[in-house]
């Protein structure tokens, strides 16, 4: 079974091998999308104010930084099973993915003492003190989001491991049950129904943590009842620090990678409040920039879902010295991302009010809105190049490159822009994106002509 699936990516046609792999992961992370939209929307048409829709958006960062942990860390797994695959070490891939388990769940301890202890002092600092509301709304939704996350550590850590022995479906059907069962419970919990009590912001985070959590428990099943190109086996299992040490190489630079994603959202969110603007147009900001936040995973998740797909193809290629599938690989890599990305533009260019009416949001939001929209995605296109970039450095054991890009792009430059343009006009300060994710892509590719030339030429051509 497991020659069979280390074949696949060794010797099929490389476009065919892309879609089949990519395709699944990429519906997967449409599905996820769904989890960073769902709860907005709900809370969007929830009471009579955008308190609840402020305070969900002031706590994302938090949100992020747990979504950096749990990716991140297997990402690392994935990459170093794909490579061991590649090495044909089956046994030591194995030993990866059960150790991929072990860091899941010390991770998860971690977060569950910052929800309880961190929830109230985070969304107070963002907030300020007399939106207690908002205080109020943001301490019930992101405490049992991170006390609760244990589902979400362990699903995707197993996703990922199922993932670099080439298998995409189980993970995709994991995203969807988790989706769809977090779609069904967040009304219900949110609004009350039945005889289950109104429950606000709160009731939209047990929804998402049971949906989960019911993602977890179908991955658990399906690895006790179907044979992969690994197993997940504790017999006679060891803790490797060597192991461990393999993993954080990549996986650090992708934890760091989208932990940079929460400083920037809480960056930008002090940012806007520190503009010259009014205390209402400064908190109307906050809020477009959180509904935006999430609207645009809908774009870069498949791209992110495409990087799931040619990952594992890229480090099982260069695990075996294959130079040509390797860049093969890279190039219609490439090409996806960017038609993604342009499709993704013309979307918010043309339909911004559309995309805000699901939010339920005021006319003067809408306003400001789509302003904000249409000149937020003009970052998308180049982003495309520095998206697969960094799958390309991650996946060939590169991760430092991948990070010191995201450090770049997200902090380094984006934040130091976005604080000058906002002395100009909150309107200005969106041009930051574009700009941080132009200057990026200069950097990918530079990164990319140096390894080129000392890395990858080393490879065989055949």
């Amino acid at each position: 079974m497991s020659e069979v699936k280390e074949n696949k990516m060794g010797t099929k046609k490389i476009l065919p091998l892309i879609l089949s792999m990519s395709l699944p992961a990429m519906f997967s992370m449409l599905i996820q999308a769904l989890y960073n939209v769902v709860d907005s929307v709900f809370l969007g048409n929830y009471g009579t104010n955008s308190d609840a829709l402020t305070a969900v958006s002031l706590v994302y960062p938090l949100q992020l930084l747990l979504i950096a942990f749990i990716v991140g860390t297997a990402v690392g797994v994935n990459s170093l099973i794909a490579r061991r695959l590649g090495e044909q070490k089956v046994k030591e891939a194995e030993q990866v993915a059960s150790t991929g388990i072990i860091l899941a769940v010390a991770t998860w301890v971690v977060f569950a003492i910052i929800g309880i202890f961190f929830s109230r002092p985070f969304i107070t600092f963002m907030a300020g003190t007399e939106n207690q509301d908002i205080i109020s709304y943001g301490v019930d939704y992101i405490s049992v989001v991170l006390i609760f996350s244990l589902g979400a550590f362990i699903q995707v850590m197993i996703e990922k491991s199922i993932q670099a022995t080439g298998n995409m479906i189980f993970p995709m059907a994991s995203h969807l049950i988790g989706a769809i069962g977090n779609i069904i419970l967040d009304p219900i919990f949110i609004f009350g129904l039945g005889p289950v009590p109104e429950m606000g912001a709160k009731g939209a985070a047990i929804a998402t943590v049971l949906g989960q959590w019911l993602a977890m428990f179908f991955l658990i099943t399906v690895v006790c009842i179907k044979k992969f190109a690994i197993k997940f086996t504790f017999k006679n299992f060891k803790l490797s620090f060597k192991i461990i040490k393999e993993i954080y190489v990549v996986s650090l630079s992708g934890i760091v990678m989208q932990a940079i994603g929460s400083v920037l959202v809480a960056g930008i969110n002090m940012i806007i409040n520190m503009s010259p603007a009014s205390p209402q147009i400064n908190t109307d900001a906050q809020t477009i920039y959180g509904i935006y936040y999430k609207i645009q995973s809908f774009v870069f998740m498949p791209v992110f879902g495409l990087n799931q797909g040619v990952s594992p193809i890229i480090g099982y290629n260069y695990g075996a010295k294959n130079r040509k599938r390797m860049m093969s690989t890279l190039k219609y890599a490439l090409l996806i991302a960017f038609l993604i990305m342009t499709c993704g533009t013309l979307l918010f260019q043309i339909f911004p009010e559309m995309i805000l009416g699901f939010f339920n949001v005021s006319e003067e939001l809408t306003i400001m809105g789509v302003k904000a929209m249409r000149r937020l995605s003009l970052c998308f296109i180049p982003a495309s190049v520095g998206v697969i970039m960094t799958a390309l450095f991650q996946s060939v054991g590169k991760g430092i490159r991948s990070l010191l890009m995201s450090v770049l792009r997200q902090l380094v430059l984006i934040l130091p822009i976005a604080f000058i343009l906002s002395k100009i006009s909150i309107n200005a300060m969106w041009f930051a994106f574009p700009l941080a994710e132009i200057c990026c892509t200069i950097l990918a590719l530079i990164f990319f002509i140096d390894l080129n030339k000392r890395d990858f030429s080393k490879l065989s051509k055949d």
